[in-house]
């Protein structure tokens, strides 16, 4: 048996973090971890050809980069490198042309007035709104509901109309912002495609937030990765963890929360063993993991049992990375130096795509994510080479093998084929990862989900992951949800792992008697049935 203050289950990016704030805060901590390396959906491998690394999950990281929370546990001191492509991003057309998100706002914003007269102003306009909210923003985004001190410095700097105006941003679509906003259609082309990150539709309320905060996050911190693969983001978050007195343990699948008198105690391995936890656990799962397995045998409220039982997940994925022997070649200019680019649809398709993925219906045009990842850290793959790969979302309940599959790797190929003649000649290797392949490489991505639960309004702020606080405290004392299924949700951000840990201390520190007693009482009104 293994003894610590804490046991945080799960070294994706979100138990990395917490791992760290909690040994920050000299606590004795143990991270457990059911794979063989730490990271998560933050991971890289040689899966094509020999010397091309591929990202296996996610590989861009806006909101690593703008986060406080990352930022000030200095990463770069324990080997991270931020490297960036040219531009941000490029939504490629079959006309050859592209709108292009440069690393610059008015690099951006001149390439808009060309297609438009006044849409430059306009872009430039949001980044102003942008510039004078970002940091009480940031702050909000990445704290515990409510937030009350960023949310009171937000409204300061926008007074009254400007609050308004933003709660408008906060529910309009993103194709509405887009008609209201500009004239031309290279700016609706990003909001709608960087919207389009989440599981958002287009015409859907919210999607508007989605898409301006990624374009904006593009305009301030571009959109980085790390210098040999995502992997080295994890790794650097392990090494500081581990200097600070964690321990790591790798292959060690957790069976069970064990508890106590109503309180957690710690948890079982698949081995038999258990690690007991003085102070807290933290568990870096999705929600539906946490209370249908972990907790099997503890008794929930009916009320949370049936709520958890109608988590909704996002759409599943399809993702395929290619080895290629030159840069990809992109009829559209403006997509050559972009480290993502975005294809497959242009305005109206992004309707149509989200409405086949609404109805359970194949998309027939599929919009996509395609990473130039050679393009943004040459370290990638050999000189005059590309490491690349697009995913794009797909129904979810379909069976993603066999010929479905590969027909649909076809329809993806065939879309780059179109911006980009001769790509299919350039292929050096090629790997697929269905939704399932996903979910085995990371158990976190459940039917090939990316963001532990979808973004929609009735799943955010108090209704994450169900209806209750917005908090990481679970109705379970010393057990705090640590994962993307929490608030704020999905995104390599770090907040809900800094958020468990947060109130893991602070549950443990002078005034922890009185915040107990407050989040046992407020539980148990709301889950009474």
């Amino acid at each position: 048996m293994i003894n610590a203050d804490a046991v945080v289950v799960g070294a994706g990016p979100n138990g990395l973090v917490a791992a760290n704030a909690l040994a920050d805060a000299g606590w004795d901590v143990v991270l457990v971890e059911a794979k063989d390396e730490v990271g998560g959906a933050v991971r890289s491998a040689e899966v094509t050809a020999p010397g091309y690394v591929t990202d296996l999950f996610s590989a861009f990281y806006p909101l690593a980069a703008a986060s406080p929370i990352i930022r000030d546990l200095h990463l770069e001191e324990h080997g991270l490198v931020w490297r960036r492509a040219p531009n941000v991003l490029a939504h490629t057309l079959e006309d050859g042309s592209a709108a292009v998100l440069c690393s610059r706002a008015e690099d951006t914003a001149a390439g808009l007035e060309a297609q438009a007269a006044g849409d430059g102003d306009a872009w430039l306009e949001l980044v102003a709104g942008w510039d004078r909210i970002r940091d009480p923003l940031l702050d909000a985004l990445f704290t515990p509901f409510p937030p009350v001190t960023s949310g009171a410095r937000m409204l300061r700097r926008l007074g009254a109309a400007g609050t308004l105006d933003f709660a408008r941003l906060g529910v309009t679509p993103v194709r509405r912002l887009g008609q209201e906003r500009f004239s031309g259609r290279g700016a609706g082309l990003l909001l709608t495609g960087n919207a389009m990150h989440s599981d958002l539709a287009p015409d859907a309320a919210g999607s508007g937030l989605f898409g301006w905060l990624l374009c904006m996050l593009g305009q301030d911190v571009g959109f980085p990765v790390p210098e040999g693969g995502a992997g080295e983001l994890a790794t650097a978050l392990r090494r500081r963890a581990e200097s600070r007195g964690v321990r790591v343990l790798t292959c060690t699948p957790v069976t069970t929360v064990t508890t106590a008198s109503g309180r957690a105690t710690g948890v079982r391995l698949a081995d038999g063993s258990e690690v007991r936890a003085r102070r807290g656990v933290l568990a870096d799962v999705p929600a539906p993991a946490l209370y249908e397995d972990l907790l099997a045998d503890h008794p929930l409220p009916r009320r949370l049992r049936r709520d958890i039982a109608r988590f909704q997940w996002d759409n599943a994925t399809i993702k395929v990375n290619w080895a290629l022997d030159r840069p990809v070649p992109w009829t559209a200019p403006g997509a050559r130096g972009a480290g993502t680019v975005h294809l497959g649809v242009d305005q109206d398709g992004f309707v149509d795509f989200s409405a086949d993925l609404t109805v359970g219906r194949v998309p027939q045009r599929p919009f996509m994510l395609f990473g130039q990842m050679t393009t943004s850290d040459p370290s990638r793959s050999p000189q005059g080479t590309e490491s690349a790969w697009a995913y794009t979302h797909v129904p979810r309940g379909l069976d993603w093998s066999g010929q479905q599959l590969a027909e649909h790797v076809d329809r993806i190929e065939a879309a780059v084929e179109r911006v980009a003649p001769g790509f299919r000649d350039s292929q050096v290797a090629r790997h697929v990862q269905s939704p399932g392949d996903l979910e085995s490489e990371d158990p976190s991505l459940v039917g090939g989900a990316i963001n532990a639960g979808t973004a929609g309004l009735h799943q955010q702020l108090v209704l994450r992951p169900v209806p209750g606080l917005g908090r990481p405290e679970t109705p379970v004392p010393g057990l705090y949800l640590a994962s993307a299924s929490a608030h704020p949700g999905g995104g390599v951000h770090g907040a809900c792992g800094w958020n468990a840990a947060r109130a893991a201390i602070g549950a443990n520190g002078p005034t922890g008697g009185v915040r107990r007693a407050l989040t046992r009482t407020a539980w148990a009104r709301l889950l009474k049935d």
